[in-house]
């Protein structure tokens, strides 16, 4: 009888309303699996933790516990912005993750995390066949980007989408009634570097029922000036107001971000964080019109309470579905989501490969942005909707939230020794 291995779980990069959804997928799977996987243990702070051997047992998390990671926001067990080096660069550092494999009995490795991601647990599958140390390594696709390929949608994006959607419209009734005299232009400030998926969830803000004039600023297209401030003053003379949801990686047409402070991340990125102000100042010198402007920042990702009933219930599933490919002897694989209908809007369970997945990041189509470059085409809208559908409100006490602070007990270390990372 084969011996029964145990799991790690790592979770990576800036964490979501439900990535501790897909956590809870996990485990409790692996628990209803204790013939095939004997324990699962979390990487602290990613995979951070797998390289310093600091690993925590799940074991000592009551099922009650496990399931109320389902209604908690960010990482229950931390998370980090550190990518592993190609193997030419350190192998040192694949060496040990395998190191610590092999001494905790590891045989199942689930990396829940964006492209970054897929390509470190892409390459840990790659060098385990090399040391013939048989690790089933299942990529779990989480980003609020939304820009992983061949997925539908990736985890945590449906929620974000809500939040804007939602924030922009009642941030827009706001200036409305204050337009007359006061404040006519609101600028909000969305997460998205390369990709326009978050922006255009502010789309959604107007409809038949809610005629909102929104502009809209993506990555994909090259920043204008001169187009974008007349579009701004005809909405305003029209409607007395505008509401502009701006890309955090709009840029200018040599590239450069409106938002670029000069300094990048762990991942080599550069640091953003700013376009709301550049485009409202933008504004008052050219229109002299009274703005008001916000980055939704952390509190577009965080916000679990009014979370997508349809993005909780993926994120779940895509948990689900890494521990079942990887017992049925899948490696190197991701899970995805399979679009079947529009409306009703039918998805499920489906399958890629990490090699196609790795760096690469799906834009926006051309057929979802408007020809002025400023809006969200029908196509966009059928696409979005079904993604901000439903309410999965978690339990509240006392007026606010209930969520879930585990425990995080140590798996006693078997190396004991330091590693720098």
């Amino acid at each position: 009888m084969a011996e029964i291995k145990n799991a790690l779980y790592a979770q990576s990069g800036g964490v979501t309303a439900v990535i501790n959804a897909s956590a809870c997928g996990v485990i409790e799977t692996a628990r209803k699996n204790s013939d095939k996987i004997a324990n699962v243990y979390a990487g602290r702070n990613g995979i951070i933790g797998a390289l310093t051997e600091d690993l925590i047992d799940t074991s000592y998390e009551t099922d009650a516990d496990i399931a109320s990671l389902k209604f908690t926001p960010s990482g229950a067990f931390g998370s980090c912005r550190y990518k592993l080096k190609g193997f030419e660069e350190n192998i040192a550092q694949y060496e040990r993750l395998m190191e610590i494999f092999k001494a905790h009995n590891i045989g199942y490795f689930f990396y829940n995390g964006g492209g970054d991601s897929a390509d470190t647990c892409h390459k840990i599958s790659t060098l385990s066949e090399k040391m013939n140390l048989p690790i089933h390594a299942i990529h779990i696709p989480k980003t609020v980007d939304n820009d992983l390929p061949i997925t539908d949608v990736c985890p945590g994006f449906g929620s974000v989408a809500k939040y804007i959607a939602i924030s922009t419209r009642e941030a827009s009734y706001d200036v409305l009634s204050m337009a007359k005299t006061s404040t006519k232009v609101f600028v909000i400030e969305v997460m998205g570097r390369h990709a326009g998926w978050i922006a255009a969830a502010g789309g959604l803000a107007a409809d038949q029922e809610n005629d909102i004039p929104i502009v809209i600023l993506f990555p994909e297209i090259e920043f204008n000036q001169d187009t974008f401030l007349a579009k701004v003053d005809a909405n305003v003379k029209k409607y007395e107001y505008c509401s502009v949801v701006v890309s955090e990686g709009a840029r200018w047409s040599d590239g450069k971000f409106l938002a670029e402070q000069g300094t990048r991340d762990a991942f080599g990125h550069a640091q953003l964080g700013g376009a709301a102000p550049v485009v409202a100042n933008m504004i008052k010198e050219a229109l002299g019109y009274k703005y008001h402007w916000a980055v939704a920042d952390y509190l577009q990702r965080s916000a679990r309470h009014i979370a997508s009933k349809t993005d909780v219930e993926q994120a779940y599933a895509l948990g689900k579905a890494a521990v079942d490919m990887a017992i049925a002897g899948e490696n190197a694989v991701m899970p995805t989501i399979v679009r079947k209908s529009d409306s009703p809007y039918v998805w499920g369970i489906g399958k890629a490969k990490l090699e196609d997945i790795a760096n690469i990041e799906k834009m926006m189509p051309k057929e979802f942005i408007t020809d002025d470059g400023f809006g969200i085409t029908e196509a966009c809208r059928r696409y979005l909707l079904p993604l901000i559908e439903g309410e999965d409100y978690p339990p509240y006490k006392n007026g606010m939230p209930e969520y879930i602070t585990l425990k995080n007990k140590s798996v006693k270390k078997i190396l004991n020794t330091e590693f720098k990372l």
